[in-house]
Formats: structure tokens, sequence, C-alpha cells
């Protein structure tokens, strides 16, 4: 099926309000290209475009991407700060494009760690961008092993000062201290390159969530593997835990 094909089949079906994407496979992409890990860089940016692109038409109200986590200031000095220097980029290039499609950004994380450019440039592109009805949250020095952290610090000052009953925490309380507060947790986690893991993201979020995986590297991902994702996810019977009407049926008799 061409890529509008599946668009057209994509738009006949549930659609998910909330995607989340780990954006992995641009160093193998470069290194299968006898490339530098920088263009694979570049060209997983390239990619979220393609994304963004393909969002907005389906109008997809929120998605998440995995841009930057805590683990990777491990990386090489040299990509680290090629990294920092594509923000800077794409929130210079990208800013109308992402007004013209409604979207406002939200990083998630602990972006005041970054270089100072790396910070100017995400504060500038949340405030211009603030107040839209679709929204792009992007993971940026962020690990989610750190936001349950953050979340516990908070309730445990808050009961520290008598302001919060322990036994008043809630799963919902809890979910109001995490960085996607007011937020619904994400319907569906793509997964490029073929990983079989989640690393470190949204953790508590993805506790329902439906997972996707793909052995396509992002830098080649598009808006027809978007849609093949979308549509492997309304094919999924999404229980909670509990029974599928078929199952609660024949549970009966």
């Amino acid at each position: 099926m061409s890529a509008e094909e599946l668009r057209s089949a994509v738009l006949l079906g549930p659609m998910p309000k909330h995607i989340a994407i780990i954006m992995d496979g641009n160093g193998r992409w470069a290194h299968a290209r006898k490339l530098g890990r920088y263009q694979g860089h570049r060209a997983g940016v390239d990619a979220l475009r393609r994304i963004m692109r393909a969002g907005a038409r389906l109008e997809i109200p929120i998605l998440t991407v995995y841009a930057f986590s805590t683990e990777n200031w491990k990386r090489p000095q040299e990509e680290v700060r090629a990294l920092m220097n594509l923000l800077v980029e794409y929130v210079d290039t990208d800013s109308e494009e992402l007004l013209s499609q409604d979207i406002s950004v939200n990083v998630i994380g602990h972006p005041e760690e970054l270089p100072l450019a790396a910070r100017q440039a995400v504060h500038q592109v949340c405030r211009r961008t603030r107040g839209r009805s679709r929204r792009l949250n992007v993971a940026l020095n962020y690990g989610g092993r750190r936001e349950i952290i953050d979340a516990c610090r908070e309730l445990a000052a808050a009961v520290h000062k008598g302001e919060l009953a322990p036994e008043a925490i809630s799963e919902e309380m809890f979910a109001r201290h995490l960085y996607t507060a007011g937020q619904p947790d994400p319907d569906l986690l793509i997964r490029p390159s073929g990983e079989m893991r989640i690393s470190n993201f949204l953790l508590w979020q993805l506790a329902y969530t439906e997972l996707y995986v793909t052995p396509v590297l992002w830098p080649d991902f598009d808006a027809k593997h978007l849609y093949e994702a979308i549509l492997a996810y309304q094919s999924r019977d999404r229980r909670y835990g509990g029974l599928s009407k078929g199952q609660a049926e024949d549970s009966l008799c």
C-alpha cells in the first residue's frame, strides 16, 4: 500500500491521542553509509520533521520524542556538542513551521543543565509556541527513573511540611508530579531500530501503552512507517488488565 492508502486506512480507526517515539538508530544508519555520527543525527532531525508533518495531517494531539537521555552525556564530547548544535539549529529553522502546525513545544527533563545556547533555544521555542492546540514533548536530558525520584521528592517534601498525609498519596496524585502532568499517558510507543527495550523512557507513563517495534532505523522512518504503526495499534484489543468483550461473555457461561 502507498503512504496515502495507509493514511486513508488509518483514518477509519480509533486514533491514538498520544504517541511516544524513541528516536533510535542514527549512529547505525550513518555507520552503514560510512558517514560520521553527526550526519546520522542530522538525518534523524529530517525524520522528525517528516513525522511531525504526518502527525499534523492526522491531527495527533500529543507527540513525545526521546531526544537526549541523562545517559547520553557519556558519549564522546564531540558528539554531545554536535547534538546540542543540532538542537539550536532545529529551533532556529523550524519554529515557524511548528507555529503553522499549531504545535506547542514542551521540554521534559532537566533542560537547565544543557549548555547555554541550547538552554536559550529551548526557552525561546517553548515561549514562542505556548498555548497552541497540539503538543510536542521533547525529552531532553531526560531519565525515567530521575523523573520518578523527582516526583517522590516533591511528595516527600509536602509530607515533611505537614501539607500532605502519606495515606492520601494516590496514583493520580503521583502522576500530577511527573513532567507530563495533566497529559494522558501514551497510547502507542514506537521503537525504531529493532531494540527490545524502553531505555529508561516514561517508565511510569508506559504502564499500559501499546508497544510497536520496527527494524527501520530512525533516519529512514517516514509517514508510511508511522501509518503502519498506528494501524498495528488499531488492530489491538486494549484491555488494561481486564477482559475483552469475548472473554467476558465466556466467563459468564
